[in-house]
């Protein structure tokens, strides 16, 4: 988990009823989920391109590859 907080960041409660949407048939070690949903978010808020994510956030390609994957599913 990130130690640093950012205003886009989801709630407990909002990711609490939002979860179940994000599955992921991928096995890891870590739930990613969340994060990768808070990096998501902080780009169009920020105005962030993909490539300049904080370093606190998972790597730019995996972001985007979840970005692109649950928009093409509509999610």
């Amino acid at each position: 988990m990130r130690k640093k907080r950012y205003s886009s960041d989801l709630t407990d409660s909002q990711w609490e009823t939002i979860k179940l949407y994000f599955t992921t048939e991928r096995r890891r070690r870590h739930d990613l989920r969340r994060d990768i949903l808070d990096a998501i978010l902080l780009s169009p808020k920020t105005g962030c391109q993909w490539r300049m994510l904080p370093g606190e956030f998972a790597p730019w390609q995996t972001v985007y590859y979840y970005f692109r994957r649950w928009r093409e599913e509509g999610r």
